[in-house]
């Protein structure tokens, strides 16, 4: 099995190549660039095509929020896991909601670091159990007012995601998703995750539910 391919983004070169050495010393994963900023980190994951991209939260030029967007909105298939110093909840649910599928500590160990890369690059969802915490917490007390589009963040949906959601509300599966829109199976499956996200729905069920509504 070839290695998952690995961008690093994060503007203090040490911390940046210390997690390289950490990362290209394991056999199953490889490091295929390296970017000081956001803009960089969108160039190479244009030229590199990586599995997964571990992005800085903070950094100069373009912000890791801001790269996620930009990665996720030019190339839906990438895995994003966002480091951060600090585990502020304002910044957890702006990296949920620009598309981030991991989110993790600076401070964290080099094995629990591994952990996080291998299950992201998986397929998986990542949080520290405390910060998994508190974004249930937000959702639920989201949730229980039964919010409108303009609330839920129907705004937020990408016309990629909006054109899914279409698509899902008819019933449609994801393979038939995939097939309608020439897309993978996987970036469906992805793109139905962070419509989940950003509308606040359970399922997608409730997600064409919503869509269902008058829009506000």
């Amino acid at each position: 099995m070839n290695p998952s391919r690995i961008l690093l983004a994060d503007d203090h070169a040490l911390f940046r190549e210390g997690l390289a050495g950490l990362i290209t010393s394991q056999g199953d994963l490889q490091v295929v660039g390296q970017a000081g900023d956001g803009l960089e980190a969108l160039t190479l994951a244009r030229e590199v095509r990586p599995d997964l991209a571990v992005i800085d939260i903070k950094m100069p030029v373009c912000d890791g929020l801001e790269a996620t967007r930009l990665i996720r909105g030019a190339l839906p298939d990438i895995r994003i896991l966002i480091l951060t110093v600090h585990d502020e909840d304002e910044k957890l649910f702006e990296a949920v909601k620009a598309g981030a599928h991991g989110y993790l500590l600076k401070n964290t160990s080099s094995a629990e670091f591994l952990v996080a890369v291998r299950a992201v690059v998986g397929g998986d969802a990542w949080l520290p159990p405390r910060l998994a915490a508190r974004l249930l917490e937000e959702f639920a007390r989201v949730t229980r007012g039964a919010p409108d589009r303009s609330v839920v963040g129907w705004a937020d949906l990408t016309p990629r995601e909006a054109e899914v959601l279409g698509l899902l509300s008819t019933g449609a599966t994801d393979k038939q998703i995939a097939d309608r829109l020439s897309l993978s199976v996987h970036t469906v499956k992805s793109h139905v995750r962070s419509i989940l996200i950003k509308l606040h729905a359970v399922n997608r069920r409730d997600a064409a539910r919503i869509a269902a509504r008058p829009q506000a």
